[in-house]
């Protein structure tokens, strides 16, 4: 190959750099689609994790049911606290932006979740939830399944810290796992002129005709170009991001502010996940779960003002789920145990607003638990066959009864 030693070291410090940025931005160089491509528009799913152990009980409340307030003497909530949701069930008081998400539309209260003999261990129920399978010879999770199926094998992104969930371990490995914008920062020495050298280098590499006519060669080039463009396109897209919206000052609320911000750049990803701790309240449950609950209520609602205001409001839903509930009645630790049922929420403006599905009931119970009436697999399916636009089976393995979760699909019946 007729390369200077010139070239061979330009090229190899400009790949170097390319190379070593996360991975996310070496797949919108050479997957991304431009703003207005269609690609662009597909729908969006954001899934926040409860992790602990959800006490659902006093989240979605059936105040109107006298089991609820004997089951739970000191934990209880009463009905004129509660954020109105219907004649039988209330909102935890904390959870003030979800009563306004529901006022407007947006929130779905998904009840009865569960899945047959449920396990209460955390690390086995939450394997269960993430792989939407009990088979020990499954080893990816359903969305880690499901990310080939809707674009490029790295249509996910985990916002927080450390490894990414195993919901999201798919064939080709985690997806990347991203903390803060600096995350996606292009770095080529140590030094005040980070930026000036990096241009330099690029603009060098870019002007440069290399005599040798190899198709590695060039392609060697152009993905280090296209990658850095990329990489120039996000940062811009994040730089000049602007909201009006007050996000909360929390992890919660900061993390989905970020997704807001690559959703808004438009990065190819289609899966966004994030996760909020905290919920096994064995003991002294009430400050804390209040705490949680204006946690997640506050910065949910401030993303979804977020998603409208810059016109995505149709293309994102975001849903949560916790891997169990806790069981009816209170602890003597003023807290509560593991249990079982649960409720999902929905968020968005493509989704049925309101209840869907009775609440379980308070006496007919599992060994003191609540009974679920809707498999959580369903809900996966539904997600899947219905806002994703990939086929369940191939993610689940078997065909499970579809929710009505989405609007348009209340509008295909009718």
């Amino acid at each position: 190959m007729q390369l200077t030693r010139r070239d061979l070291l330009l090229g190899s410090t400009v790949w170097g750099c390319a190379a070593a940025m996360p991975s996310v931005f070496r797949r919108a160089a050479w997957a991304a689609p431009p703003a207005d491509a269609a690609g662009a528009k597909d729908t969006i799913l954001v899934v926040i994790q409860l992790s602990g152990g959800n006490d659902g009980l006093n989240t979605v409340i059936p105040f109107a049911d006298p089991a609820y307030a004997a089951a739970r003497p000191v934990l209880k909530q009463t009905k004129d606290k509660l954020v109105s949701v219907n004649d039988d069930v209330g909102l935890h008081p904390a959870l003030t932006g979800f009563g306004q998400l529901l006022e407007n539309s947006q929130l779905s209260i998904v009840q009865g979740v569960g899945y047959p003999q449920p396990n209460r261990s955390h690390f086995s129920s939450m394997d269960i939830w993430h792989k939407a399978s009990r088979e020990k010879e499954q080893t990816y999770g359903w969305l880690g399944r499901t990310s080939p199926l809707v674009g490029t094998s790295g249509a996910s992104l985990f916002i927080g810290e450390g490894q990414a969930p195993l919901a999201l371990y798919g064939a080709t490995g985690h997806p990347p796992t991203i903390r803060h914008l600096d995350d996606f920062q292009l770095r080529v020495a140590a030094g005040e002129n980070d930026d000036v050298r990096k241009r330099e280098l690029i603009q060098q590499f870019a002007s440069r005709n290399l005599k040798s006519k190899s198709p590695l060669n060039k392609l060697v080039q152009e993905s280090a170009l296209e990658t850095y463009r990329a990489s120039e396109r996000i940062r811009e897209a994040t730089q000049n991001y602007q909201t009006p919206v007050a996000y909360p000052d929390t992890e919660l609320g900061q993390r989905l502010k970020l997704i807001a911000q690559l959703i808004n750049g438009g990065i190819s990803e289609r899966i966004f996940y994030t996760s909020l701790d905290g919920f096994d309240t064995h003991a002294a449950q009430l400050p804390l779960h209040e705490s949680l609950m204006s946690t997640l209520s506050g910065a949910v609602a401030a993303f979804q003002q977020d998603v409208k205001h810059h016109g995505h409001e149709k293309r994102v839903v975001t849903m949560t789920f916790s891997e169990f509930g806790r069981r009816v009645k209170e602890n003597g630790s003023l807290g509560t145990d593991h249990g079982a049922a649960s409720q999902m929420f929905f968020i968005g403006e493509a989704i049925i607003p309101g209840v869907i599905g009775a609440h379980p009931s308070l006496t007919d119970l599992d060994d003191g638990d609540l009974k679920f009436h809707t498999d959580f697999r369903s809900i996966y399916a539904t997600v899947l066959e219905e806002w994703l636009g990939v086929d369940s089976v191939q993610v689940l393995g078997e065909r499970f009864a579809p929710v009505k979760l989405f609007a348009h699909q209340q509008q295909s019946v009718s």
